[in-house]
């Protein structure tokens, strides 16, 4: 294993790092939080397939408080040492239906429900506000329990003091980011799933997640200071990567919001 993905990530005050994929590593509020992690070496998985291991593998990683899945039936959201990863946390947040597959520790929250952890810095709590996701077009068929795909669940993290961050999670709708951003006006970051996933057998091939222009649409409906991309690359179904996404937040004029990192390398936060 290389030294980059072996290298540690020292805990930080208020930072995001994207490890490539949708794997994002947050730490806020003393805690280190772990979004999708998908953590498996390249190669194929089930019907899709990998191209690049993350920049920083679950060792490095180090402790994690908390672990945020947006959805586990998918392998580019949440991978065998993913999973095995996210069930040795001291707690998972996700969808009702994702928890009871995963079982302990996770806890299932539906749309607009929340869950407190204690925060280390003495803060008080974090807040984790599940919101929706919608994995597919508007338009596209729903399962018998009304979602498009399958279970989504994005989340809104915020506390005293702390910025507010929202994750996406594989979302492809602007009327779900819409309807966020009325119920939770000052987003401070954002984590957007953007790389416009797309499978040929599923919805004539409509994107799946964010495009780049639908993320920089996105981003001004937030009315959020930074975006920060992740799930654009590292899969071979994602069909747009960030040159794609940089040249979107272009033409919108929105490119000072846009903070791409080099994988593994750590985006301040600011309130």
């Amino acid at each position: 294993m290389s030294e980059t993905r072996t290298a540690g990530l020292p805990r930080q005050e208020s930072a995001i790092t994207v490890l490539g994929g949708p794997t994002a590593v947050i730490d806020l509020g003393g805690l280190r939080i772990v979004s999708d992690p998908t953590f498996d070496e390249a190669g194929p998985h089930g019907y899709l397939t990998k191209t690049a291991d993350t920049a920083v593998d679950e060792d490095a990683v180090g402790p994690v408080d908390l672990v945020l899945v947006s959805h586990d039936t998918h392998p580019d959201n949440l991978d065998e040492r993913g999973r095995a990863f996210a069930k040795a946390a001291p707690l998972v947040l996700t969808g009702p239906l994702a928890a009871g597959r995963l079982g302990a520790p996770a806890v299932g929250l539906t749309p607009w429900s929340s869950h407190s952890v204690p925060r280390p810095d003495g803060g008080g709590d974090l807040t984790v506000l599940a919101v929706p996701a919608v994995h597919g077009p508007e338009d596209g068929e729903r399962d018998a329990d009304g979602n498009v795909n399958c279970e989504v669940t994005g989340f809104v993290l915020s506390g005293q003091g702390l910025p507010t961050v929202y994750v996406s999670g594989d979302n492809a709708s602007i009327r779900t980011v819409a309807e966020i951003s009325r119920r939770v006006p000052d987003i401070d970051a954002a984590v957007l799933h953007v790389g416009a996933a797309r499978v040929p057998a599923k919805f004539d091939g409509r994107p799946l997640s964010l495009d780049s222009r639908a993320a920089a649409a996105a981003a001004a409906v937030l009315g959020t200071d930074t975006v920060i991309p992740a799930h654009y690359d590292a899969w071979a179904h994602f069909t747009e990567g960030l040159a794609e996404i940089e040249l979107a937040f272009h033409e919108a004029g929105l490119s000072s919001l846009l903070r791409a990192a080099p994988h593994g390398t750590w985006v301040p936060l600011k309130r």
